[in-house]
């Protein structure tokens, strides 16, 4: 008997393509804050709608479900904007969510946070045994929701893990989803829209990403994971400035658009020009291994674009 995943956030941006990858194996449910039909990138999925100030809401929607993904929460735009609702939603949500997962007798509880608790600054080796040092409402709230999953799970009340996730890139499973703020989908946007790629930061900026496909990969491993570590970074260990990842997309854009749109520069100083090496010693260990296929994953996203936007 297949079991039961609920994804929280599962009409966005990582929500989504889970919801997809997992379907294959698990019977999927997807939540979300508001009445959702079945959506036609997975109508064998389920949908259901929840109330998170109601305790009654969050257990309907944990019965009978063996895994719960909590993929919902705000993004850094939103927590900057709203620091107190940055806690409610991204803290005290999660820790409602935990407790109707104990209650309902679910066996496993993934928790998806970022790799930005470690810093505002990513610099030098981070592992999972950083310290959280960030004071920005989003790695706070973040924390704040860690630290209700964790207790959980130190306690023995469920299984489950902490997952800090680098610069994720790739298509949704819709371009309503609200994905266009981050740097590579927005410059893959850019390319198919506009016809050049405009930089904002500093094009000497380090950061590690990682592809839709391998971050779905490990989270279907760390289901199944029966000695799963607590936190668990998810990154590509292969880091690059972002104007290296914009010339990347440039040289895409020629196979999928038939031309390469120029780069323009609009420079602003950065922290971030220093080594930088997000190490994944969980996944390491066990000798995990990711794809790492970038030019697979830009060629794909800038097609969504040419067909979406374009």
């Amino acid at each position: 008997m297949k079991k039961t995943i609920l994804i929280t956030g599962g009409f966005g941006f990582l929500g989504g393509r889970l919801g997809q990858y997992l379907s294959e194996n698990y019977n999927v449910i997807l939540g979300s804050r508001s009445d959702q039909n079945k959506p036609n990138w997975l109508p064998i999925a389920k949908t259901s709608k929840i109330d998170w100030n109601n305790e009654t809401s969050l257990n309907n929607a944990c019965n009978l479900v063996d895994i719960v993904i909590h993929a919902s929460g705000l993004n850094a735009q939103e927590c900057s904007g709203n620091p107190e609702k940055a806690l409610l939603v991204n803290g005290v949500y999660t820790q409602n969510l935990v407790k109707a997962a104990i209650n309902q007798s679910v066996k496993k509880f993934i928790y998806l946070s970022t790799a930005h608790v470690y810093s505002d600054n990513l610099l030098g080796v981070i592992t999972e045994e950083t310290p959280t040092t960030n004071i920005h409402p989003y790695a706070t709230s973040h924390v704040a929701g860690e630290s209700a999953v964790l207790l959980a799970i130190r306690q023995g009340y469920i299984e489950g893990a902490v997952v800090r996730i680098a610069n994720v890139f790739g298509s949704p499973v819709s371009k309503d989803v609200n994905c266009w703020m981050l740097l590579v989908n927005d410059l893959c946007k850019q390319a198919a829209v506009e016809k050049f790629l405009t930089l904002n930061g500093d094009s000497k900026t380090v950061r590690d990403f990682v592809t839709i496909r391998d971050f779905c990969s490990v989270i279907g491993f760390l289901i199944e994971d029966n000695n799963t570590s607590c936190i668990v970074n998810i990154g590509s260990g292969k880091v690059c400035t972002i104007g290296e990842m914009a010339i990347k997309i440039q040289g895409n854009c020629l196979n999928v658009l038939g031309f390469e749109p120029p780069i323009m520069l609009k420079q602003k100083p950065s922290m971030n020009k220093k080594s930088f090496n997000f190490q994944t010693n969980y996944l390491n260990d066990i000798n995990f291994k990711l794809i790492n296929d970038f030019d697979v994953e830009i060629k794909e996203l800038i097609y969504f674009c040419r067909e979406n936007f374009s």
